[in-house]
């Protein structure tokens, strides 16, 4: 079992956390200011104590400040597995259910990431799928795909294994130049629930 720093108090960060610590795994979420968070009960502390032992992290803040806390993390981040939730969503209103991001279609924000912290070990995971499906999604068409990226193929590895027993199966897209596309994922996940208030859906990858 893994140590595991939380790194944002958000819903995803809650709903990753409680399902890592029902599968046996020690965690600690972690804020600026390392508070108390309404909804749970376990270990707090701020970004930095809770990286402190940690060998699996979670990044789940607002992908506008990502790049920032990334880069002022980065001696406390080399060697940790990161699981990269975040999306480069801008601070402008979507346009007919479509988002908008800060980033071109020629880069991603896994790579700045992984520039402003090259001793961490980036995948890109649950970027993908709203916190209600994160952990065990139950839907009538079967196991949904998470797909991963990252420059780290022990990282990748590492990261299948979790996300695999929180209940999903994993489509491994190789290195981080592929967050370039698995990001836009995420753009086309929310229309549904932009325009709809659908939000109960996953993508899955099909094969003959």
């Amino acid at each position: 079992m893994s140590t595991v720093a939380i790194l944002g108090s958000g819903l995803v960060g809650q709903t990753l956390a409680a399902g890592l610590r029902d599968l046996g795994h020690t965690v600690t979420i972690g804020s600026r200011t390392g508070k108390e968070i309404d909804g749970w009960d376990g270990a707090t502390a701020t970004f930095a104590d809770a990286l402190s032992g940690a060998d699996l992290a979670v990044l789940s803040v607002k992908g506008t400040v990502a790049e920032e806390l990334v880069a002022s993390l980065a001696s406390q981040l080399d060697g940790v597995v990161v699981l990269d939730t975040t999306n480069p969503i801008a601070d402008a209103a979507p346009t007919d259910g479509v988002l908008a991001y800060f980033t071109g279609p020629n880069e991603s924000l896994l790579e700045r990431l992984q520039a402003a912290a090259p001793g961490a070990r980036f995948v890109k995971a649950f970027n993908s799928v709203g916190s209600g499906l994160m952990v065990k999604p139950a839907l009538p068409g079967g196991t949904p795909t998470m797909f991963i990226a990252g420059n780290d193929e022990g990282a990748r590895s590492t990261a299948a294994e979790v996300i695999v027993s929180l209940g999903w199966e994993v489509e491994d897209l190789g290195s981080a130049v592929a967050a370039r596309a698995i990001e836009p994922l995420c753009m086309l996940w929310c229309i549904p629930g932009l325009r709809d208030n659908d939000w109960a859906h996953a993508f899955k990858l099909l094969r003959p």
